[in-house]
């Protein structure tokens, strides 16, 4: 059996430093801090460690319980574990969990520190005009990216543009649509935009000079996509793909000064995926 040990390296190479990070994060997390008037709570560096540690925790977290409330119904050990991986209301399952998990902590640390959601971009209602930038920011985001993987397909021959990503929801039938359509076109968006462009962006941006809030938190949002933990090759597509959407999303945030347009943007994303791969194809 041929063992990709090119493959195993990359991933120890990227994974370390996360695994560290996130250590610190849960050291910041615990950390108790007077904050000072009109300061916002956080350094730059905690930004980054809280959110990879909040990611971390969300997944084993939320897969922990996960598996036990799947455990309940009876079953051996490998068909609550199939029954997570492949059933589409055991993924569901998962990332209800995930997501609750990671906002709870992320609720807790956020009044650690005496700062509120409105301070990470959430200071008031959507509104219509949200909508309209989200339209506009959606066609500039395909255009991009399209031409940026042009582009580097030519530096990189070798770049797999056909490597699809595991989203999962292989088994769902048609009354599970809705269900489907929870789980990757509402869920993920309010909450990767609340964490990312939310809490991380606007730590780095704070205590950092903007290009390289916009650098980090874009690299740090590829990277949780690049779908580690599988058996197939890192999804280098995937990360030129979010990491493009990245920017856009943050120019959202910067335009609006909130965040209901970059989730309206990356909602309206997932749901073109959302019809292609459920809706369109069955």
């Amino acid at each position: 059996m041929f063992v990709d040990f090119s493959r195993i390296y990359m991933q120890i190479i990227i994974f370390t430093p996360l695994l560290l990070l996130a250590i610190y994060g849960l050291v910041a997390f615990t950390q108790r801090r007077k904050v000072e008037d009109g300061k916002l709570g956080w350094t730059p560096l905690e930004s980054v460690a809280v959110t990879i540690f909040i990611f971390f925790a969300g997944q084993l977290i939320g897969g922990f319980l996960a598996y036990v409330l799947a455990s309940l119904g009876g079953g051996s050990q490998q068909e609550v574990l199939d029954w997570l991986s492949e059933a589409t209301i055991g993924q569901f399952l998962f990332i209800v969990l995930n997501a609750t998990i990671s906002v709870g902590l992320l609720v807790l640390f956020l009044r650690q520190r005496k700062v509120s959601f409105k301070t990470i971009g959430f200071e008031r209602k959507p509104r219509w005009i949200d909508i309209a930038y989200a339209l506009i920011a959606l066609i500039a985001y395909y255009v991009s990216f399209i031409l940026l993987v042009s582009v580097i397909k030519q530096l990189v021959p070798s770049l797999d543009i056909e490597q699809e990503q595991q989203i999962g929801f292989d088994s769902f039938t048609k009354s599970q649509l809705p269900i489907v359509f929870l789980s990757l076109v509402v869920i993920p968006p309010l909450l990767e935009e609340t964490l990312t462009r939310g809490f991380l962006y606007t730590g780095l941006r704070k205590g950092s000079k903007r290009y390289v809030a916009v650098i980090v938190t874009s690299i740090l949002f590829a990277i949780a996509h690049l779908q580690f933990g599988s058996d197939a090759p890192l999804l280098w597509i995937a990360a030129i793909d979010t990491f493009t959407l990245s920017l856009f999303l943050i120019y959202l945030k910067e335009k609006t000064g909130n965040l209901w347009a970059p989730i309206l943007l990356h909602g309206l994303k997932n749901f073109v995926a959302f019809l292609a791969l459920f809706v369109f194809s069955t």
